[in-house]
C-alpha cells in the first residue's frame, strides 16, 4: 500500500521543437522499500548516481547494504507511478549508518578518499567516523530519473524525518549527530555556458516562461539535483570531486562532464533544511482561473 499519494508533471522529452513541450500528468505514490522487488531499480539508480565509479563501489552488493534496513525499519521511502506495488521504483531516498556497518566499508573508503580535496572537511569527517565515539554519522541516499520533479522531494525528506523520529523511538540506531549527503553535478566551461543560454533564448519553453534563462554559476558547477542548493546552505562542508574512473576529456569530448558532490549537515540542522527543501520546492498551486 502507498504511503501518499501526489500529482504532478512529468516533461518526457526535454526541450522539444514543438510549440509546445511534450508534458504528461502522473499520479506518483509513495512507498516503504522492497529490497527485493526493487533491487534492479535501486541498482540502476545508484549507477546513475555514481557515474563511472559504479563498478569499483560494487553497487550491486550496496543495493541490499542500504535497501534491506530501509525495508526492516520503515526509514526511507521509493516513488512508483504504478498502482502495482511491484513496479520498478523512479526514485528512492533513505539514511544508512556509516558506522559498524562492513557493508559499506568500500564507499567509506571512497568518500574519505575523495574529501582529501577539502582538507578541513576530510580531517572532520575522518575524525567523526574514527575518533569520536558519540558521534554518528548518517549517510543519505537518494536519486531519481532525470524527468522526475523536484517537487517530489520535499515529501519524501519530511517523511524520511518522520521516520528517523519514529525510527529512535523504536530503539533503532538512527540517532545521528551527522548527515553526509552524496549527491552528483556537472561542469560546464564558458564556451558550453554560452551555447546552452543560446539554446535557451530561442526555445519556444524559454519564452513561454517568461525569458528566464539559466542562472550562471560562479565556478561552471551545476547540480543534477536543485535542492542541493538548499543542502550546501545548511552544510558545514562541501566539496565536488573527479570521478576516478571517469575517461579523460579534451575538446572533443561529447556529453556532460560529471563529477560527484558531498554535503555534509550537522543533525540539528535537518528540520530546518527540510522545511526549507519544503518552501522552495512546493508543488505549485492549480490556477483556478485556467
Amino acid at each position: 500500500m502507498s504511503k501518499r499519494k501526489q500529482d504532478h508533471v512529468m516533461d518526457v522529452d526535454g526541450d522539444s521543437s514543438d510549440e509546445t513541450p511534450t508534458l504528461v500528468d502522473v499520479d506518483f505514490d509513495f512507498y516503504n522499500f522492497n529490497a527485493d522487488n526493487d533491487y534492479h531499480a535501486i541498482n540502476r539508480l545508484l549507477i546513475q548516481l555514481f557515474g563511472p565509479d559504479a563498478e569499483s563501489l560494487q553497487t550491486g552488493p550496496l543495493t541490499d547494504v542500504i535497501s534491506k534496513p530501509a525495508q526492516e525499519n520503515g526509514v526511507g521511502s521509493t516513488i512508483k507511478t504504478d498502482e502495482d506495488e511491484g513496479s520498478d521504483p523512479y526514485a528512492f531516498l533513505t539514511v544508512v549508518s556509516c558506522h559498524n556497518n562492513p557493508g559499506l566499508k568500500v564507499l567509506i573508503d571512497y568518500v574519505l578518499s575523495k574529501t582529501k580535496a577539502d582538507q578541513g572537511f576530510h580531517s572532520t569527517l575522518l575524525s567523526l567516523l574514527q575518533d569520536h565515539p558519540n558521534c554518528h554519522v548518517g549517510l543519505v541516499l537518494g536519486e531519481r530519473l532525470i524527468n522526475m520533479p523536484v517537487q517530489v522531494m520535499p515529501a519524501m525528506y519530511r517523511m524520511l524525518l518522520e521516520e528517523i523520529d519514529e525510527a529512535i523511538e523504536d530503539g533503532q540506531p538512527y540517532r545521528f549527530t551527522h548527515y553526509l549527503f552524496i549527491s552528483r553535478v556537472y561542469r560546464l566551461s564558458p564556451e558550453e555556458e554560452e551555447i546552452i543560454t543560446a539554446a535557451q533564448r530561442n526555445s519556444k519553453r524559454y519564452k513561454s516562461a517568461g525569458n528566464s534563462q539559466m542562472g550562471r554559476s560562479k565556478d561552471g558547477i551545476y547540480g543534477f539535483h536543485p535542492e542541493d542548493e538548499e543542502i550546501i546552505q545548511h552544510a558545514t562542508h562541501t566539496v565536488t570531486y573527479s570521478f576516478s574512473n571517469a575517461p579523460p576529456r579534451n575538446e572533443e569530448s561529447m556529453g556532460l562532464d560529471v563529477a560527484g558532490r558531498m554535503m555534509l549537515v550537522p543533525a540539528e540542522k535537518l528540520k530546518a533544511l527540510v522545511e526549507r527543501i519544503g518552501e522552495t520546492y512546493a508543488v505549485p498551486e492549480p490556477n483556478k482561473g485556467a
